[in-house]
């Protein structure tokens, strides 16, 4: 079994409890010392896009290991990155020509924001330094990606290191005030915020095409990325989307952006992309970040030489060979497909969460699209009112399906920056319809033994 922080060497992430040892992954499972099985609804942190012990992925990671591991990729390129970068050029929307290849989302987020700072000021306008970002959202944990997040617990902690992000409303259908007509649904708070900031001091706005954990897998209204493409256009406004996340096709798409298009029916082209999580499947850390051609020229003209980011294993022969294969396993087994056509059953065993089992009252809203899911929890369904902060619903639902043999993802905070509980379940895009059903009877179970420790609690 796995040790306890106190009796190991490793430096946890979570100090409160003693993690289970696990040796052995398989599909959507994974198996600890004990022979406990664990059914993966979240793919780990959204990543194990393919599934666990795939030896098609693991094969081509010991050839590429054997060859070549490590080149400095400011001095030498190598086969698998040249690869890797084409087959995301044919899969990305016109005008995406470069990928930059590093280790997490994270970095592929910090790479992207200053390529939009040093892209402003290489066209002379270095007047250019303002990021708007969305709350809720996440983008990272690297200082200014991190800057770009809305997480009030870190931003308690590390605030006096971060740098100024305007922050507009998220558009969150479930909690919309405004319905479709508020600001946040229209894109008109974007507007509002480059006008109020000022236009020529904006450099870029980054965002999620489809909601994560922060808000649960909401979607946004048909209409709004093409609003948003259009007011950064006017505006002389870079636009990242961040599809960290949600791209690889976990949403039914390869992009989450894909699901958006224009009035005459044309796909969304933002000027930056950045992916990891799904690229990688969870085999090695890759990242990449994508841009148009157009901001490759600038940096190509650069008196200092390119794009002033340097990362020691970006452009790292072993991750894109692991990030080939993953494409290749997700191409010909078409689980970009598979998400599509699994998504509504996905959405319908989890809705009748809201009906059926003695946790249906906690279950407040399901929503998301693919295999991309939000199962939202409230004190009150019908004023949406969230569970106070220090009852700690979501950690109290997490520990119950762990202890049925089931991983979900928590989020805190969303509802006003302090409250509010929800889980994000993304299985393995590999995931089967009777593991979508075990998965739903696993959580409504997990969702009953919550709320009878609230109602033991309030007796």
């Amino acid at each position: 079994m796995g040790a306890p922080p106190d009796a190991s060497h490793v430096f946890y992430r979570k100090l409160n409890r003693s993690l289970p040892l696990i040796v052995r992954g398989e599909g959507v499972y994974l198996y600890d010392d004990a022979g406990k099985r664990y059914l993966d609804a979240c793919g780990g942190a959204m990543v194990a896009s393919v599934g666990h012990g795939v030896r098609d992925i693991a094969d081509a990671i010991a050839s590429q290991a054997a060859k070549v591991a490590y080149i400095n990729g400011t001095m030498f390129t190598n086969e698998p990155v040249e690869r890797l970068a084409d087959a995301l050029v044919r899969l990305s929307p016109a005008g995406i020509e470069k990928a930059y290849f590093l280790s997490s989302g994270s970095e592929a987020v910090e790479a992207a924001l200053k390529l939009a700072r040093q892209y402003h000021v290489e066209r002379g306008e270095p007047e250019r330094r303002i990021v708007i970002a969305r709350t809720p959202g996440y983008h990272g944990n690297t200082l200014l990606a991190l800057s770009a997040s809305a997480r009030p617990h870190y931003r308690q902690l590390f605030d006096p290191w971060l740098v100024d992000v305007r922050m507009i409303d998220a558009p969150y259908p479930y909690r919309a005030g405004d319905g479709d007509r508020s600001p946040a649904m229209t894109g008109d708070a974007l507007e509002a915020a480059i006008v109020a900031a000022g236009p020529n001091t904006v450099a870029a706005f980054i965002a999620e095409p489809i909601g994560g954990s922060s808000t649960g897998a909401a979607v946004p209204p048909a209409s709004y990325y093409a609003r948003v493409r259009e007011i950064c256009d006017r505006y002389g406004v870079l636009f990242i989307a961040d599809e960290v996340l949600c791209g690889v096709g976990r949403t039914g798409k390869f992009f989450a952006l894909e699901h958006f298009t224009d009035a005459r029916g044309a796909a969304i082209t933002p000027d930056i992309i950045t992916l990891g999580k799904g690229l990688n499947g969870g085999y090695v850390p890759l990242s990449a970040m994508l841009a148009r051609q157009s901001l490759f020229d600038a940096m190509k003209k650069s008196k200092l030489g390119g794009l002033m980011h340097a990362q020691t294993y970006s452009q790292h022969p072993v991750a894109a060979a692991a990030g080939l294969a993953t494409l290749r396993y997700i191409q010909e087994h078409e689980l970009v497909e598979r998400a599509a056509r699994l998504g509504p059953r996905l959405l319908s065993q989890l809705g009748a969460l809201m009906d059926v089992g003695d946790g249906a009252a906690l279950v407040g809203d399901v929503r998301g699209i693919g295999l991309l899911a939000g199962v939202e929890l409230v004190a009150d369904r019908a004023s949406k009112r969230p569970f106070e902060r220090g009852l700690k619903v979501v950690e109290r639902l997490m520990d119950a399906a762990l202890a049925r043999g089931l991983i979900v993802w928590p989020n805190t905070g969303h509802a006003d920056g302090t409250n509010g509980d929800l889980v994000l379940i993304a299985p393995p895009l590999v995931v089967s319809e009777s593991q979508i059903d075990e998965l739903a009877v696993l959580l409504r179970d997990s969702l009953a033994d919550v709320a009878r420790d609230i109602a033991a609690l309030r007796s």
